[in-house]
């Protein structure tokens, strides 16, 4: 069973401490006068693309965005993506994981919850300079390595996520009037549905995980975002299939048992169910 390939942290910009991984990296300079095109994969740290000016296409989890002037896209840990970018886009290029930066009282982690649940982000010229120059203040600490430099980055960051957080309106954000009890406990959910899905796929099992009842928890995803756990659970189920059949060239029947289906017979009819085509289909038919 081959593995989606993941893209490590540039090794000639990556720090080389018990602090964990940080890189960020001037766009110019990536692209030195050329066009790039980086096929199918994911990281394992948190990737953020800031583009001042330039055009491409930006495809995560299976989702096309065009790249433009001002446009910013947040990558979390084990998420999919393909990128092309025209020769001359300027910007910058963030990449870290969470031994570096991720915090931890209650109030900033709902903040860096809520600005990094949305992968696209579209903001006023205004607002994009404002969080460009947070990056350009990174950028330029990074360069230094002054003393305290990793400090200073981390206090850029918390200025970076704030104002990331007041932008354009997560997807998946839970319905205007909805308390910060639903609002938390809904967040919860989504991240274990990424990390356990393809152990956990019952909805008795995320209630006990989140110490909810059945109906607790149903009322939570109704009231977010009108959809039963149920629903939920299928979707994020479908979402790692197609991961794997795009992303690698592994078998039905592996992908299956990966994704905790001993029968792939039954995987393939799922499939089908929710998506319309088989998966061989979906692969072979997938641009």
């Amino acid at each position: 069973m081959k593995t989606i390939p993941i893209r490590q942290i540039a090794a000639t910009h990556r720090e080389q401490s018990n602090a964990g991984r940080f890189s960020i990296r001037d766009i110019r300079a990536v692209l030195n006068g050329k066009p790039l095109v980086h096929e199918l994969h994911k990281h394992d740290f948190y990737f953020i693309l800031a583009v001042e000016a330039g055009q491409g296409i930006h495809e995560i989890d299976f989702v096309r965005y065009d790249v433009h002037h001002n446009a910013l896209f947040m990558l979390r840990p084990g998420q999919v993506h393909q990128l092309q970018l025209a020769a001359g886009c300027t910007g910058y290029l963030l990449e870290f994981d969470t031994s570096f930066y991720q915090p931890k009282n209650a109030k900033e982690e709902q903040r860096w919850k809520k600005a990094t649940g949305k992968n696209y982000c579209e903001v006023s010229e205004s607002r994009f300079k404002k969080l460009l120059s947070f990056l350009s203040l990174i950028f330029t600490e990074y360069a230094a390595k002054q003393e305290g430099y990793h400090e200073a980055i981390k206090a850029c960051l918390d200025l970076f996520f704030i104002e990331l957080a007041r932008q354009s309106p997560n997807p998946k954000q839970v319905s205007a009037g909805t308390n910060n009890y639903t609002q938390e406990r809904f967040e919860e959910l989504l991240r274990l549905l990424e990390t356990k899905i393809t152990a956990v796929k019952s909805v008795s099992q995320y209630a006990g995980l989140l110490n909810l009842s059945v109906y607790q928890l149903n009322a939570i995803t109704k009231a977010s975002v009108g959809k039963t756990t149920a629903d939920l659970i299928n979707e994020q189920i479908i979402l790692e299939a197609k991961r794997y059949l795009l992303a690698t060239p592994n078998q039905i029947k592996d992908i299956a048992w990966h994704l905790g289906y001993e029968d792939a017979s039954y995987f393939i009819r799922f499939f089908k169910k929710h998506t319309g085509q088989s998966p061989d289909a979906f692969r072979k038919n997938f641009k």
